[in-house]
């Protein structure tokens, strides 16, 4: 699987791709808002467990981020289904982005979320689409908003893997409502 962009490749995760993915965002900057800086034995399991496994199980997960002019991994972007047990938008389609921090303020991270959005309405169906942060992370929502996405502190929660981040803070975007 792989979605193209002006300037980027959203595409399948490899072996390949675990440890430049782990050295260039497992830093303080970009795990801020993320519980920290992790172990690369937590996060080579988690990108296992989770990104590929969804893509394997769903066809669809937060993709890699390649830069086309170099082939250089940026990060990852793109959709998944919302698993926090028990909040008010489990199931509901969530749109992700985790870019390393020599990549931000370049656009990246807005071209990527527009391809995975185009990707969760036009491919598959979705009628709504979310997206999560914390209120502190200011260029997160701030893309959000960007996006088009629309602030719904009714469905807020408190994620028990983020204690001291909380209140996870939600956004949301439906079909043609997209910003580009």
């Amino acid at each position: 699987m792989a979605i193209e962009t002006p300037r980027l490749i959203l595409r399948d995760w490899g072996e390949a791709d675990i440890a430049p993915f782990i050295r260039h965002t497992n830093r303080p900057a970009v795990m801020r808002w993320l519980g920290g800086v992790q172990t690369k034995a937590a996060l080579t399991e988690a990108i296992r467990e989770r990104m590929m496994r969804w893509q394997e199980e769903r066809g669809f997960t937060f993709w890699v981020v390649e830069r086309k002019a170099d082939g250089e991994l940026l990060g990852f972007c793109g959709i998944k289904i919302a698993d926090t047990a028990g909040s008010p938008i489990e199931g509901v389609h969530e749109v992700g982005w985790r870019l390393r921090e020599d990549a931000w303020g370049r656009g990246y991270a807005k071209e990527a979320a527009i391809a995975s959005l185009d990707f969760a309405f036009d491919t598959l169906g979705a009628g709504r689409v979310v997206a999560i942060t914390f209120q502190g992370n200011v260029p997160s929502w701030g893309l959000m908003e960007r996006l088009g996405m629309t602030r719904r502190p009714e469905c807020d929660y408190d994620d028990p893997r983020f204690p001291d981040l909380n209140p996870t803070i939600v956004y949301d975007i439906r079909p043609g409502e997209l910003r580009r």
